[in-house]
């Protein structure tokens, strides 16, 4: 795999569009397989301290009211 030029790389003898759009859709596929489950923890994360600080305010007006 040895080319002329940075240009005859990039064309591969006229496969290269196929071969750049098949890099460039399995790279995409991989940072997405990396990226989502981080995103979909931090929502998960963000979420369940909301209904802890819910449930603690919740709890503190119950005992308020008990009282």
């Amino acid at each position: 795999m040895y080319f002329d030029s940075f240009a005859a790389a990039l064309a591969m003898d006229g496969h290269g569009p196929y071969v750049w759009s098949a890099y460039a859709l399995t790279l995409v596929v991989i940072a997405l397989l990396i990226l989502l489950p981080i995103v979909r923890k931090r929502r998960l994360l963000r979420e369940l301290r909301g209904e802890h600080r819910r449930n603690r305010q919740a709890e503190s007006r119950s005992s308020v009211e008990s009282s």
